[in-house]
């Protein structure tokens, strides 16, 4: 352990991901004159975590969405049982508001919206000294019975086939790819090749085998935050592909503007997952990434949108 890191990069994620819970609070939105009546009282908590080093000293976006998760999905595990089971995460709407640094905890702000008969609505703010780096709205659900259908799985190798980033990070000269293939706790495997030198504009997709190579917990909650923490990884970069640029363009300025996802069937993110993504339109300096996620079995876990800015600087 280094300055509070773990060697291990599971392990660190597995810390990273473990909240503490700092207390109850409440939530109480002031009226400005009495003639605008009540406008509400919701009760709240507060959790703290810590983030994970970052060559460039910024939070990783991924990360505060998995911490989001795991703050929110805590105080819904408290709600009582209906007899229906477990809530679970089925959808999630935010939006990154300014960049975090990865040297300082964050702490997490999680208003308790309403818990109805078999869902649960929670808000998370997620802020660093007093400033908000992330406000989101998340919905929980218990299983129930309904209709049933989904794309099916685009017809991809499967990863095997395939050498893992972390190999090819390792051996280019750089100290930015070094740290990614140090410190990244889920394996990833490009289908298509790594977007590490300029190329020439091409299609709009890619697909991205990924998964913690080691077992985890069975906790519905933990695969969940960690799917969505690998959301992050790769969306805009089927942006980049269409224009035949990569991560080392000295040009690219790119940041994640919001971020939404659908968790549609329960995940094993210790099982291999294929991230297909594409993206419709670029225009004024954002685009948006579309992704799905499979089991390599073949089911749809979870569906996944974000824009992102995405400036080129003279």
């Amino acid at each position: 352990m280094t300055d509070g890191v773990l060697d291990d990069p599971i392990d660190d994620l597995l810390d990273v991901l473990d909240l503490k819970w700092e207390g109850s609070t409440t939530i109480q939105v002031a009226s400005p004159n009495d003639a605008t009546g009540d406008l509400g009282v919701s009760p709240g908590d507060v959790f703290v975590g810590r983030s994970q080093p970052q060559p460039h000293g910024r939070v990783f976006g991924g990360q505060v969405l998995a911490q989001c998760v795991i703050a929110a999905g805590r105080t819904v595990e408290r709600v009582p049982d209906t007899g229906q089971g477990k809530r679970h995460i089925h959808s999630m709407h935010g939006y990154f508001l300014r960049a975090g640094d990865a040297s300082k905890p964050i702490r997490f702000l999680v208003e308790g919206m309403r818990d109805g008969h078999s869902f649960s609505a929670r808000r998370v703010h997620a802020i660093q000294e007093g400033r908000i780096l992330m406000s989101i709205i998340m919905s929980f659900q218990e299983e129930s019975e309904g209709l049933e259908h989904q794309d099916p799985m685009p017809d991809v190798p499967g990863p095997d086939n395939f050498r893992s980033d972390r190999d090819i990070l390792a051996k280019v000269d750089n100290p930015v790819a070094k740290h990614f293939a140090r410190r990244r706790a889920l394996d990833l495997r490009h289908v298509e090749r790594l977007l590490l030198q300029p190329t020439g504009p091409g299609p709009a997709e890619q697909s991205v085998w990924m998964r913690v190579d080691r077992p985890l917990p069975d906790d519905d909650l933990l695969h969940a935050a960690i799917l969505a923490y690998g959301s992050d990884y790769v969306l805009l970069e089927p942006i980049l592909r269409r224009h035949g640029i990569s991560w080392g363009d000295p040009r690219l300025r790119p940041a994640s503007l919001d971020h939404s996802m659908w968790f549609h069937r329960p995940a094993r993110v210790d099982d291999w997952v294929l991230y297909t993504q594409s993206s419709p339109s670029a225009q004024s300096g954002r685009g948006l990434g579309l992704g799905q996620m499979y089991a390599q079995d073949g089911t749809l876990l979870a569906t996944v949108g974000q824009e992102g800015m995405v400036r080129l600087k003279s």
